[in-house]
Parts: C-alpha cells; sequence; structure tokens
C-alpha cells in the first residue's frame, strides 16, 4: 500500500523552500501531497521528475562522519588554500536537487571550471559547489579569504565560509556580481582578454545566514573555518530577489583562493 506524506505550506513559507532550503522528498513508495494554506502559492507550474540518485550522491558527499577528526592547520596571510594545481581540497557541486529542484552543476577540480543550468521546476532555483569536508583553518591571523575567479556574465554570487561541519549549519555570506555584460554599453569597453576578479570575503563584513535567511547576533568563528562555497541563486537574502540573476546557463572558473 502506498503512504503517503502531507507537507503543510503556510503563508509565505514557499518562499523560504526556494532558497536552498534542504527538503527530502520521498519519490518511491511514497506520495507526496502539498497543502497550501493562507495564500501560499506554487512558485512555478514546471515539474520535472526528482533525480533522487543525484540529491543521494551529492548530499552525501557533504556529510561529516561521527567521531571523525580533522588537525586543525594555523593559517597566515598570503597562504594558498586552493588552486588547480595544488588543491589542498577538493570541490563538488550541490544544486537545488537537494530540495526537490532539477538544476544541474559540474566541477572540474582540475581547471577549476564550474558550468551548469539554473532552472526554477520543481520550485528550485539555484546551484553551487561546496568544499568536501576535509580541513579546519585557524585564520585568526588573517583579516579574510580572497577568491580570484574568471568569468561570470554579470551574474551575482554568493561565496560562503563556514566555521561548522553541521551540514545545514550557518553560512557566511559575501555577494558579489561579476562581469559587466548586462549592461550593453559597459559590456562594448569589457576586456574580453581579462575578465579575471577578486573577491575579498571579509570576515568583518560576512553576512550570517540559514537558508538564506539572516541570523542576528553571531560571531563569525575564524579560528575553526571548516568550508567554503560558492552559489548561484534566485535569491539574495530574506526573501529578496537577486536582481542580476537569471535563468539558464552558468559558466565561472575558479582560479585561486587564498587569505589576506
Amino acid at each position: 500500500m502506498m503512504k503517503s506524506v502531507l507537507l503543510i505550506l503556510l503563508a509565505g513559507s514557499l518562499r523560504s523552500l526556494t532558497t536552498e532550503s534542504f527538503i527530502l522528498g520521498f519519490k518511491h513508495e511514497r506520495q507526496l501531497r502539498v497543502l497550501f494554506v493562507n495564500g501560499a502559492t506554487d512558485a512555478t507550474q514546471e515539474r520535472e521528475p526528482w533525480e533522487f540518485g543525484r540529491f543521494a550522491q551529492q548530499s552525501s558527499k557533504f556529510v561529516t562522519l561521527p567521531f571523525s577528526r580533522v588537525e586543525k592547520k594555523v593559517l597566515k596571510p598570503n597562504d594558498i588554500l586552493w588552486e588547480p594545481a595544488d588543491r589542498n581540497f577538493e570541490f563538488g557541486p550541490l544544486d537545488d536537487v537537494v530540495m526537490g529542484g532539477a538544476s544541474s552543476s559540474m566541477f572540474d577540480n582540475v581547471s577549476g571550471k564550474w558550468r551548469g543550468t539554473v532552472t526554477d521546476a520543481n520550485n528550485g532555483g539555484f546551484i553551487g559547489i561546496r568544499s568536501y569536508p576535509a580541513f579546519q583553518y585557524d585564520m585568526s591571523a588573517c583579516k579574510g579569504v580572497e577568491v580570484k575567479v574568471k568569468g561570470g556574465n554579470g551574474k551575482r554570487f554568493k561565496f560562503v565560509l563556514r566555521d561548522s561541519t553541521d551540514f545545514n549549519g550557518i553560512t557566511w555570506s559575501t555577494s558579489a556580481t561579476l562581469g559587466n555584460q548586462k549592461n550593453p554599453i559597459l559590456k562594448l569597453f569589457e576586456d574580453k582578454k581579462d575578465d579575471t576578479a577578486v573577491i575579498q570575503i571579509r570576515f568583518d563584513e560576512q553576512i550570517p545566514a540559514l537558508f538564506a535567511r539572516t541570523i542576528p547576533d553571531q560571531v563569525f568563528q575564524k579560528d575553526s573555518v571548516t568550508g567554503i562555497q560558492v552559489a548561484y541563486s534566485k535569491f539574495e537574502y530574506d526573501g529578496e530577489i537577486n536582481s542580476f540573476f537569471e535563468l539558464g546557463d552558468v559558466d565561472l572558473q575558479i582560479l585561486s583562493i587564498k587569505t589576506f
């Protein structure tokens, strides 16, 4: 007999579901039924089959095993954290498939190239990459982290640090718009030979958030940096729309990551 799961959505709750939330959908042997209450509405009518295999493959790689220990490494300014030719850790994709969406991306650690396609089917709308659990850095002597990238095509990304190994712990975000290609005038003067940019993630200017909702009165533990992420999402913070977001293909190359 097929079992069913009833998911009740209150007014405004769907917006939070579509902002990098983590939802377990049961597609085999169970049926998901959704009840919208007091004005909550479906964000899109487009539906695609949920890829449970891709969900399991992606999410399982970012879970820290119980009792696992990683030796803390003390860093100083200008220490290289990551380069394609000298990787202290690796990245993997973490897309909206983890909440039932259909967007997808791939990351090549050898070249640093991240490519994907964003769709709002199944109420999704983001792609991301996240470092696999492999490090704990003490950055007490540093002011922040610099990420050098190439590309971006005028899109706005979130560059994220984590100070906890919790899968859904608080994220510390810095947003940056890369490239000028959304402005047709600036595009005429853009140097196509060198579309690189350096994003400074300053510890004292980060935005603490949980599922894209800001969390007040938080203190970043810079002596315990455990994760690095990059995300491209249709939401900014607290329900605000990313004004430099568009559905379709995304192409960004990570060239290096270092402390400053």
